[in-house]
């Protein structure tokens, strides 16, 4: 192949190589777009699922609190019961000892009691009458710790009925607490499942694009091989170009050393003077043919 075909050659494969670049560079771009927006969904991502993790935390903490919460009511429907257990044992105490409640008052009997004290303090009585007004005294003081019971029972009553109302809005509030922190993290629940949904889509669109830009920067790998050996055709073809001049140059230098020494061995035979510069081609040649 002549220097000029070389020459037209290079042309060709020059042209030929900035296409390829042009196709590869057009096609590393797109993978390129393919991974920014990839990249930007799984930042996107990245921050959904911290936001996901934020909201799981919080939910975990209402559910235990929620927990704690029914624990506390149920604790307080227990005594609740427990309550409600004493007071029907309490009235049915006040029902059976009602049955024999006097018809007398408390006070009635108290005076009636202390009216025979009084009497047998400062009379003068038989043994026989002492004993008949001691003996009548004991039925009214059972008749009076009657009262005396029944007040106690009432007493106990009114308490127990105090404490259960106490428990019961406890109880309420218990309830009121849960109920709306349960409510609290229901919603809390939903909006994770929104982003977790929303998160997965992400994903699944930065695994498309991910896909994509592989294959892209597949389609780049036999345009830059291409290249590679195109690139590879040129420098050799400039190689070789540059070795025939070389050779050339090399050639027209010998041919003009050979004539200028032919000029000065002639000029030598003639008897003339050389220069300095003709003493040294001679000297460089003599030495030359001795190496």
């Amino acid at each position: 192949m002549s220097e000029q075909q070389k020459v037209q050659k290079i042309e060709e494969l020059t042209q030929k190589l900035s296409a390829l670049k042009e196709q590869r560079n057009r096609i590393n771009a797109e993978a390129r777009e393919f991974a920014e927006k990839r990249n930007k969904l799984n930042e996107q991502f990245r921050s959904l699922r911290d936001e996901i993790v934020e909201l799981k935390n919080e939910r975990d903490k209402l559910n235990e609190k929620v927990k704690e919460l029914k624990q506390q009511r149920n604790n307080t429907r227990a005594k609740i019961q427990e309550k409600i257990e004493e007071l029907r044992k309490l009235n049915q105490e006040t029902r059976t000892l009602s049955k024999k409640k006097p018809s007398k008052s408390l006070q009635t009997l108290q005076k009636m009691i202390e009216s025979i004290e009084w009497k047998i303090q400062t009379t003068t009585l038989s043994l026989q009458e002492e004993k008949k007004l001691i003996d009548s005294v004991k039925p009214l003081e059972i008749q009076s710790n009657i009262h005396r019971k029944l007040d106690q029972l009432n007493q106990e009553n009114i308490e127990l009925r105090t404490e259960l109302k106490a428990l019961e809005t406890k109880r309420n509030l218990y309830h009121e607490k849960l109920t709306e922190i349960a409510q609290k993290s229901r919603e809390i629940h939903e909006k994770m499942l929104e982003k977790i949904g929303a998160s997965k889509k992400l994903k699944n669109e930065a695994d498309v694009l991910h896909k994509l830009f592989l294959q892209t920067r597949e389609q780049a790998k036999p345009l830059q091989e291409k290249i590679i050996e195109i690139s590879n055709q040129i420098k050799r073809l400039e190689e070789e170009i540059r070795g025939e001049k070389e050779r050339e140059r090399k050639k027209v230098e010998e041919a003009l050393r050979e004539k200028l020494e032919k000029q000065v061995r002639e000029k030598l035979k003639r008897g003339e003077k050389l220069s300095w510069e003709e003493f040294q081609l001679l000297a460089e040649n003599e030495m030359e043919a001795q190496d």
